[in-house]
Order: structure tokens, then sequence, then C-alpha cells
């Protein structure tokens, strides 16, 4: 099975845990029905700041939605270079979660990888509550926030606020990777 439908899987349980209907869960989640559906059923890839906001608003581990395992470690959790758990969310977006068995924790810090993809393909938007942080490790990107354009580079950050829709992707035909680090 890979990834995303384990995680679709997951989302379903949740919701019938919590005994609520797809129009219920989707308006709380803030998509619509048929958006959730896509989620849920695995037809669409669900979005780390999705899962995120449903971590938050159902107040469990965003680690258990990506993973299905509960971080247990909670005074300190040390992830090697290399090592954090890595999920692969599209063949051009790769996660790796630098803090996966820390419980409770009100920061996720990812490395994410994104390869290049056609730059006339419509860029990917998204918001989600809290605020993100992202500094470029390798290549150069083009983050949106809020209708803003912005080209960042190695070494350059930006902090925003993520309820605001933004969305990134590669320029000059190269590989990134950045440290993400999402509230």
């Amino acid at each position: 099975m890979n990834h995303i439908q384990e995680v679709a899987n997951r989302l379903q349980g949740l919701r019938d845990a919590l005994e609520l209907s797809v129009e219920e869960f989707a308006a709380d989640c803030g998509v619509t029905p048929q958006e959730y559906t896509n989620y849920e059923t695995g037809v669409k890839d669900i979005p780390v700041s999705f899962l995120h906001r449903i971590a938050a608003r159902y107040g469990i581990e965003l680690t258990a939605l990506l993973f299905g395992e509960e971080p247990k470690m909670q005074s300190y959790f040390v992830t090697r270079a290399g090592k954090g758990i890595k999920v692969e969310r599209t063949k051009a977006y790769s996660y790796q979660d630098l803090a996966a068995g820390f419980a409770n924790r009100v920061v996720s810090p990812f490395i994410v990888t994104v390869e290049p993809v056609d730059a006339d393909k419509p860029m990917t938007m998204n918001s989600h509550q809290g605020q993100e942080f992202n500094y470029v490790l390798q290549g150069k990107m083009e983050i949106v926030v809020d209708g803003k354009s912005t080209i960042l580079s190695v070494g350059d950050s930006i902090m925003f606020d993520a309820t605001l829709l933004h969305g990134m992707r590669t320029v000059g035909g190269e590989t990134v990777k950045f440290l993400a680090i999402i509230s």
C-alpha cells in the first residue's frame, strides 16, 4: 500500500472514531465534502498543512496521522543526520520529519525536498493555522504568500502567517531542499 493510501486510511479511521459524517468532518477542517472524500479515499494527495490542521483541531499528534505511530519522548528527541522519518508525498515532494518521536510538540520541523516540475503547471496553494518558517538549504525556490512572490536562494529564509494562502516551486530546474518549521 502506498503512503498516501495509508494516511487516507488513518484519516478515515479518525473520522469514524469521532463518529462524524464526511460533511461534518469536512466543515470542521475547512474543505468541501468532495475535497475531503478525495483525501480520505486516497484519490488526491493530502497536504501536510491539511493534516496539521486536523491534528490541531482534534488534539492528536501529526506524527500519528503521517506515520501511524504515537511519539513517546517528552524531554528530548534526537534525529541523526539523514535519519528522520521520510514521507514521499508525490513524485515532486518529500518530507523528512525531524522530530517524529517527540510527543506534544508545538512545532513540526521538516526537511522538504522538491523536485523540478513543469514551470507551466499552476502552483499548488494552501493555508493552515499557525505560522511557518522556511530556510533554503539547496537550490532556489519561488514562494508566494498572500499573492506576493519572492525568490529565495541558499541561506535565505522566510517567516509568515500560515493562514495566508501560500505555495512554492523550484526555480532554475534544480532540486530544492529547505527546512520548514510549522507551528
